[in-house]
């Protein structure tokens, strides 16, 4: 029972933003359905119908000159799409752990359910709240329930070329150590998180690339190790449909270790930072592949499954993720 209303109550989640992106209309320009390739006109500051002027007065609206490109999904807190967007992301994520502590610890799953937001301030600087949310885990993962940390900070974009479809932003979000202890959150002083990101179109118009790398650099080397990122995604339009398949990696490396003894030679990955002991210096490298389903320009529902590709797991052995991302 304990995970049968885990899983009803986001599948209706699911289901309900799935039927509200079905009844919305498909945006188009001069009456004609606008595919990926196609350009988009940007919009006003404030159209004629205003439709598009600046919600509660300062949230400007999602440039749609870039509504070809799909935002990634694994690696989540920290694969940031740099475009300059207005958007709510409904995530969750069935995360299974492999055996830890050389097997001391048997295998186990937990899941998160989040919802991050961004918000355009102007045509080139966003907020973006990254990280919150809720975990549940299964009765044997060394975790119990709890809050996560929550994230949130600035994205700048410092250049892009409208006519190629090539965009370049850097940025800087904040951890806040509020999250639940019994959940393996809420350790630390706080965690900076330094990125770029860049984004592209590829040798044709259905394809498009993106990729960000940053460094996680805590306020406490003891409770938290510093970690260096990169994660790329390769996508592509699937027969001028709305659906587009893609693949995605990340690569994490431990720049530090940390003063707990506890979870000696245990990464945490993207989501939990332990301050492990011995992890100083290793690697995990993880593969992704989905699909995703584009009801209109500012919309999105997504599937990814993920896995690492190195012998080195830390807290990873699979993890499925599902997104609905709705713009302004």
């Amino acid at each position: 029972m304990h995970r049968i209303w885990k899983w009803s109550f986001c599948i209706a989640c699911f289901v309900f933003a799935t039927s509200v992106a079905q009844a919305q209309e498909v945006l188009t320009v001069e009456g004609e359905y606008v595919t990926s390739y196609e350009e988009v006109p940007a919009p006003s500051d404030c159209c004629e119908c205003c439709e598009k002027c600046p919600l509660l007065g300062f949230i400007q609206a999602t440039d749609t000159r870039w509504s070809g490109f799909i935002s990634p999904m694994t690696n989540p807190v920290f694969f940031e799409d740099p475009r300059t967007l207005s958007e709510v992301r409904f995530i969750f994520i069935e995360h299974n752990l492999p055996p830890l502590a050389g097997g001391a610890i048997p295998g186990s799953d937990l899941q998160v359910l989040a919802m991050q937001a961004r918000v355009a301030l102007s045509e080139n600087l966003s907020f973006i709240a990254t990280k919150d949310g809720f975990i549940w885990a299964s009765p044997n993962a060394p975790l119990d329930d709890g809050w996560a940390d929550v994230a949130a900070g600035l994205k700048y974009n410092l250049w892009k070329d409208v006519e190629c479809l090539q965009i370049l932003s850097i940025g800087a979000t904040f951890e806040l150590p509020v999250g639940s202890p019994q959940a393996l959150q809420g350790n630390g002083s706080g965690e900076f998180n330094l990125f770029a990101s860049y984004g592209s179109l590829l040798w044709d118009c259905c394809s498009h690339f993106m990729t960000t790398a940053g460094f996680r650099l805590p306020a406490d080397r003891q409770d938290e190790n510093q970690v260096f990122y990169w994660s790329a995604h390769i996508d592509r339009q699937l027969s001028g449909t709305c659906l587009y398949g893609f693949v995605e990696g990340s690569w994490f490396h431990w720049m530090s270790n940390g003063g707990n003894a506890g979870f000696n030679g245990i990464q945490g990955g993207d989501f939990f930072n332990f301050g492990a002991t011995g992890v100083g210096g290793s690697d995990i490298v993880t593969g992704a592949f989905g699909l995703k389903y584009k009801p209109s320009l500012l919309q999105e529902i997504g599937i990814a499954w993920e896995l690492p590709v190195t012998n080195t797991r830390g807290v990873l052995d699979n993890r499925l993720t599902l997104d609905y991302i709705l713009r302004y």
